[in-house]
């Protein structure tokens, strides 16, 4: 699977997935909020990194449309109407790899902030006993896409295979 990542103005960004199993679908927004690491990479190089299989790219890959919506129309008249008629339950297994990638998340991007000197110190939220070395592994992903993504124009894109 090969997810694009297209930058928009400000911190904006779109994301296109495209893979070999299930529908076809639709590229979206993403919900921005970091001049280097976008949401969507963060959890895309967490995910890669810790092997989590159930998370949001490995569900996508397995044909999961996740928060996209197909390209097609009349597929996509389709899957609202599922999600409308029944609601989507996920696994524990799922459930815990979700939960784990955004704790993964939620560490590794303040210890990268705090490397890169972008913040003065961790939050307490994370305590020196969090970052282990798959979070260390997590931070080195981070490093090799940050700076890229930053330099990135406006419609430039960055493009990682799952």
């Amino acid at each position: 699977m090969r997810i694009v990542f297209t930058k928009g103005p400000g911190t904006s960004y779109d994301i296109a997935v495209h893979r070999e199993t299930g529908p076809a679908l639709a590229p979206r927004g993403g919900p921005g909020g970091h001049a280097y690491l976008p949401h969507d990479l963060v959890h895309f190089l967490v995910e890669a990194e810790a092997g989590i299989q159930l998370g949001v790219y490995g569900r996508l890959a397995a044909g999961d449309n996740g928060l996209f919506w197909p390209a097609d129309p009349a597929a996509r008249n389709k899957a609202a109407r599922r999600r409308k008629s029944r609601p989507v339950k996920s696994s524990p297994r799922a459930q815990a790899d979700m939960a784990r990638s955004e704790e993964l998340a939620g560490i590794a991007v303040p210890v990268w902030e705090l490397r890169r000197g972008h913040a003065q110190a961790l939050p307490a939220y994370v305590p020196a006993e969090a970052v282990t070395p798959l979070v260390d592994r997590i931070v080195t992903r981070f490093d090799a896409c940050a700076d890229r993504w930053h330099a990135l124009p406006v419609g430039g894109s960055l493009t990682l295979d799952w």
